[in-house]
């Protein structure tokens, strides 16, 4: 993965990469006088109110008011779907901020994050995982996420395998062969490593990770016999199970967690604040009843308020627990 700035663009191969990753060394050195105190994030960015994530640039010249906004939702298997799905949405958003909006399909969390570090992206949801990555990496501000009526979100780490497998609790795991998602999915990856050896079973000791790309492709590879069984999460299987992809008949829930926090919906820091305030009023106003976005998300009606430093802490708690660094070495694994 390479990271570019607003005024360059991606480029392939070796001398790119080595480029982007030069010039990210480049910006520490070069902006580390003009922050106080910046905790995690990149040099581009400072955190003077401890909140952890970006301030607000105080320099007007460094805000961006403009004509069109990009929004992106994390990579799904069928891009083209989503579009579709989100379309009432952006027709909501267009209304309410008085600006074109342009839907940007990714095709990995990385291109996501440099989308929005490059100032090419200003709104985004970000997967449960990525999302501290494009807080640090990126200067992404969550400020909203999918709930219901009454203000509840989240989804659960559920472990699926065939009821015909002969898997029946999580110490069935050993020996077998189990499909992570990607190094930088919470529940696909980075949750199973933490908190499966509290249970009595470590992944890669106990059994062989074999990473599948996506919780889509987990769950599909499980009900196909690919892989003997799948951490992944339920607000996945869930919708693919209402768009009949596989037969939840033919699997079953050995294992399941508590509630962690679903999609973060995130803004650019350098954002014009007014366009900001715009920003938040189409999301926390957007009804989602009858709308093809509502009958996608069962279970949720309204976007609710959400703070990074609150809300994705024990998002933050597993991943130092796997020794992740935000880094956009540690963002490439994936």
């Amino acid at each position: 993965m390479t990271f570019i700035t607003p005024n360059n663009r991606l480029a392939g191969g070796a001398a790119a990469a080595l480029f982007g990753l030069t010039a990210l060394a480049f910006g520490t050195v070069a902006q580390a006088q003009d922050c106080p105190d910046r905790g995690q994030l990149d040099a581009m960015y400072c955190d003077a109110d401890g909140d952890l994530v970006a301030d607000t640039p105080t320099d007007p010249a460094k805000l961006q008011d403009p004509g069109t906004l990009v929004f992106a939702y994390t990579p799904v298997e069928d891009p083209a779907i989503y579009a579709d799905i989100w379309a009432p949405f952006i027709e909501h958003l267009k209304t309410v901020t008085g600006k074109d909006v342009q839907f940007f399909a990714v095709q990995s969390n990385s291109a996501e994050v440099e989308a929005m570090r490059s100032g090419r992206l200003h709104i985004a949801g970000f997967s449960t995982g990525p999302t501290p990555f494009a807080v640090n990496l990126a200067g992404a501000v969550p400020f909203a996420i999918m709930g219901s009526e009454d203000g509840r979100f989240g989804y659960t780490l559920q472990v699926y395998t065939r009821k015909d497998s002969g898997i029946n609790e999580m110490a069935d795991l050993k020996g077998k062969r189990i499909a992570h998602t990607s190094p930088t999915s919470n529940s696909g990856n980075l949750a199973p490593r933490a908190l499966f050896p509290g249970l009595g079973i470590t992944p890669e000791q106990d059994y062989e990770v074999a990473y599948s790309g996506s919780h889509d492709q987990s769950m599909l590879g499980v009900v196909a016999g690919d892989y003997d069984a799948a951490p992944v999460a339920s607000e996945v299987v869930d919708r693919m199970a209402e768009r009949d992809l596989y037969d939840p008949e033919e699997v079953k829930i050995i294992w399941q967690s508590d509630p962690f926090p679903t999609t973060s919906y995130t803004y650019a820091h350098n954002l014009e604040p007014a366009l900001v305030e715009k920003i938040k009023e189409a999301f926390f106003t957007f009804e989602f009843a009858g709308t093809e976005l509502g009958e996608e998300f069962s279970g949720v009606s309204k976007f609710v308020p959400v703070t990074y430093q609150k809300d994705w802490a024990v998002i933050r708690e597993i991943q130092q627990a796997n020794g992740v660094k935000y880094t956009p070495q540690d963002l490439a694994k994936e």
